[in-house]
């Protein structure tokens, strides 16, 4: 569900894209440097705060949360036997809370305005960089999110139909083989629109 746009009014959602991009990016690399348990619990009331503030509904933000659950389920477990329990609720903590925050800010914010983000930042290195081309592979990434994530319930769904109960394998093989597909069938349509050189 990632990059899905969810209109609304709060202040969260008039707020500049840019403005939001660097706030995302500096609460994500403070979640990510931090080891406390205690500090991450207060900062799980401060996500808490701004999800409120974005006046987003709920069942978003748990969709988006969902997929994750699937790797938590595997990484937390390896982390208690490996690390012990503060390792383990820590990895998970960070994890959640960066997806919510990334949630929050893709809910709130178009993707065109995301891309005109991308691009201002650009902007001063447009002699290096093609800006108009690094904004095209970024809306390519967020959309790919929400794609990958429905290749992935789709494949779900198909063995629960069929009654197939089996392991982490037997739905990563097709869902790795559906989505190499996919990206054939984008990068042809991207050769059609002359993109390829």
């Amino acid at each position: 569900m990632i990059g899905v746009f969810h209109p609304g009014d709060s202040l969260v959602h008039r707020a500049p894209a840019l403005l939001k991009l660097g706030l995302l990016a500096a609460l994500v690399t403070a979640i990510a440097l931090q080891h406390s348990v205690l500090v991450l619990g207060g900062a799980c009331v401060l996500v808490a705060g701004i999800a409120a503030l974005a006046r987003v509904p709920f069942r978003l933000l748990w969709r988006q949360l969902v997929p994750l659950l699937w790797l938590l389920a595997i990484a937390v477990p390896v982390q208690l036997l490996l690390a012990g329990w503060e390792l383990a609720v820590t990895v998970a903590l960070r994890l959640l809370l960066a997806v919510v925050l990334a949630g929050v800010y893709s809910l709130t914010t178009p993707v065109t305005e995301t891309l005109d983000a991308a691009q201002t930042l650009l902007r001063p290195f447009r002699r290096w960089i093609d800006a108009d081309r690094v904004g095209l592979a970024l809306a390519l990434a967020i959309r790919a999110i929400p794609l990958l994530g429905e290749i992935v319930a789709e494949v779900l769904d198909a063995r629960r139909a069929r009654g197939a109960e089996g392991s982490i394998r037997a739905v990563a093989v097709p869902v790795i083989v559906r989505a190499l597909r996919t990206a054939d069938h984008l990068g042809e349509a991207l050769v059609a629109r002359g993109l390829d050189d």
